[in-house]
This record gives C-alpha cells, structure tokens and sequence, in this order.
C-alpha cells in the first residue's frame, strides 16, 4: 500500500475530528488532538507499512493522543467529585433492596444492528455527554478506546476495585439514559 498523501490525510480529518469529540466531549481538545495526530502522521510518513488502510492507521495515532492527554488531565483533576453522591442516589434507585432490578432492562435486539442506526449513535453520543465525566472517560477508555483494566487503573492512578465501580456506574446510566433516549423511539 502506498504511503498516504497529504490530501487522503486531511480526507480523514473530520472523521478523526468526530472520533475525538465523540472521546473528548469538548472541540478545542478534540481539534488539538487531531491537528497531533496529523503531525505526527506527516512527521512518519515514512514508516507507514501499509499493512493497514490510513484511516486505521491515524485512528491508531490518535487513540495515543488521547490516551496522553486523558492522563494529563487525570494529573491536574481533583479526586474526589460532588457527582458521586448524587449518582449513587440514582444507581440505587434503580434496584430493589434485594439487588434485583426494580423494572428490567428492555431488549434492545441485535447489538450489531443498533450500532448502525443513526438515531442510536446520536442518543448513544448525547447519553455520554450527559454522564459524569469521570465515569464517561473510564467507559471511553476501556469500550472505546480497547484498554485493558491495568492500562486505565495506571493511567488514572485508580484501583481496579475503583475502576469496576465507575464503569458498572456509566453503564447503568449509560443503560438508563439509552432506554429513554432511543428505546422510547424503537417502541
């Protein structure tokens, strides 16, 4: 495979632009990590082996980019949030007092399916804007972005008991948020 060109690069910018935002949840960053991504791509052009398509490729940079910036961010951030109080309030009330749900979760069909329907991606993109940010990034970062607990527990500086709590957190709310937001359309 030949080497990517500057113009099939900046083809891939507003996908590695949606990408990011979709990650970052704020465009200033998002646009910083793109304008990276494409640096570094034009600085290794050259070592480009083209045993992948070049927007495999960049993503693959720009996972990076927003891997280092999450943990620049995780250095400057408080630890503790007012959000996790009113959050397990919440995830509390969605379960009876023996542990069981208090209504089950809808069907929502084939997963692969629901990926390629416009108005799931929306409402799956408006519900992680509205989760905390903590919680949003752990779930980014691990059912996005493919890392392993260890990776996040260390690029956080987080428990792995801390860790399964936040992601079991964002994806109740996550669940919640879906069911009202597309669920309500599908039914």
């Amino acid at each position: 495979m030949p080497l990517p060109g500057t113009e099939e690069l900046e083809s891939l910018r507003p996908y590695l632009l949606r990408y990011a935002l979709l990650q970052l949840r704020d465009r200033d960053s998002a646009e910083d990590v793109v304008q990276e991504t494409m640096l570094a791509a034009l600085e290794g052009r050259a070592r480009f082996a083209g045993k992948s398509t070049a927007k495999t490729w960049l993503t693959g940079i720009l996972k990076h980019k927003i891997i280092d910036l999450l943990r620049r961010r995780q250095r400057e951030e408080p630890l503790v949030t007012d959000e996790d109080g009113d959050e397990a309030a919440v995830v509390d009330a969605m379960f009876q007092a023996d542990g069981h749900w208090l209504t089950t979760p809808a069907d929502w069909g084939n997963p692969a399916r629901a990926l390629e329907d416009k108005r799931f991606r929306e409402a799956f993109a408006l519900c992680t804007k509205a989760m905390p940010l903590r919680n949003a990034r752990v779930f980014m970062m691990r059912e996005v972005l493919d890392m392993s607990s260890s990776e996040i527990c260390e690029a956080l500086d987080i428990t792995p008991a801390n860790l399964w709590v936040m992601l079991h957190r964002a994806r109740l709310s996550l669940r919640a948020c879906i069911e009202i937001k597309w669920g309500a359309a599908e039914a």
